[in-house]
């Protein structure tokens, strides 16, 4: 199976590629995805750029399946909505090539990773290239999206085990006109 990490983010996006094959990781690809080149004040290119570079990634590598950082609320709410929005651009992106997502919050990722989830960018990075066995260090946003994709290659498969073994059923708990599922 080949998995795609995303570390959404509105100037930077990493995004990591990796094949699994039972236990065994092995480095496909990685790298970022800028959009620091557009005026800040135009946000719908910005968010093209995004939505353009992960189907391009998508099309390059033809992964099985994808993984996304969950936002989480910032002190500054005018950055939280904007990295929503970028985040947005990412999953649209992913659904609209028929990729399957599965969400994890960075401290899932740091736990699954680095074992703890105060883990540091440094210690992410080097358990990356640790797992990955990487002659060197991945960027930070391409170390993330490379963690996110290792979290689901040793979650993912757990979690579809539990769900097919209980037969989870669909929620309708705060679904908005049909429009969302758990």
């Amino acid at each position: 199976m080949r998995i795609l990490g995303i570390d959404p983010g509105l100037q930077t996006t990493g995004f990591g590629v990796i094949d699994v094959a039972g236990h065994a990781l092995s480095y496909v690809a990685s790298g970022t995805i800028t959009t620091t080149h557009i005026e800040r004040g135009d946000l719908p290119a910005r968010l093209k750029v995004l939505f353009d570079g992960i189907a391009e990634v998508k099309a390059r590598y033809a992964p099985d399946a994808a993984a996304v950082e969950i936002v989480f609320v910032n002190v500054n709410p005018q950055a939280t909505l904007l990295l929503g929005q970028a985040r947005g651009a990412c999953v649209t992106a992913l659904v609209s090539c028929g990729l399957p997502v599965a969400e994890y919050t960075a401290l899932q990722m740091k736990q699954a990773v680095a074992g703890h989830g105060q883990a540091a960018k440094a210690q992410v990075q080097e358990m990356v290239k640790r797992l990955l066995k990487l002659p060197g260090l991945p960027g930070k946003d391409a170390a993330d999206a490379l963690g996110l994709a290792i979290t689901h290659a040793h979650v993912g498969a757990a979690q579809d085990r539990i769900a097919q073994a209980t037969q989870l059923g669909r929620k309708t708990t705060g679904m908005y006109r049909g429009g969302r599922s758990y």
